[in-house]
């Protein structure tokens, strides 16, 4: 499927749905339960995802479109959501999440991106020259991995527990 503003529109404001409707009323093992050691939880995900809203996709696509000087992305901190307060809970932060991606997508709307625009670039720090197109298309398959993500670690909680079904769960081979 070719790139399509409104295609994207979707996913980006449907996300924080789908993740309050996964997540909300799960309990702490369900929520706060990692694959193993340097692995994330989805309370982990839910903070990372915050940490964007704040810092990555908006700003990133503001410094494309405004192309007075081309200027390198900061680099973004993909752990900072390590050095945040810790003690919130799931809806705490699910919330804070609905209500940043809110914002953005009315901001993102309000720029009035248009197919020419798409094509701008901006200068990532690993990977230099990227367009306004795939940091959108970015935005919007980082969203979708970090749900799947969320699927695999939760249902990594149960692979000792399947017994012979392990064979025909594909979700517990990654």
């Amino acid at each position: 499927m070719d790139f399509d503003f409104d295609k994207a529109l979707e996913i980006l404001e449907n996300t924080p749905t789908v993740l309050e409707s996964y997540l909300k009323t799960l309990s702490e093992d369900w929520i706060k339960n990692n694959e193993g050691h340097t692995t994330w939880s989805p309370y982990d995900v839910i903070g990372h995802l915050i940490h964007g809203e704040k810092t990555d996709w908006l700003v990133r696509a503001k410094l494309i479109l405004a192309q007075g000087n081309v200027t390198t992305f900061e680099p973004f901190d993909r752990f900072a959501q390590f050095n945040s307060d810790q003690s919130k809970g799931i809806s705490e932060l699910l919330l804070e999440f609905k209500m940043l991606r809110e914002q953005n997508i009315k901001t993102l709307l309000s720029l009035n991106i248009s197919k020419k625009e798409l094509a701008l670039k901006g200068i990532h720090p690993e990977f230099g020259k990227v367009t306004l197109e795939q940091l959108l298309s970015t935005w919007v398959v980082h969203d979708l991995g970090h749900i799947a993500q969320i699927s695999r670690v939760m249902a990594k909680q149960y692979k000792d527990n399947v017994g012979p079904w392990a064979a025909y769960l594909g979700i517990l081979k990654h």
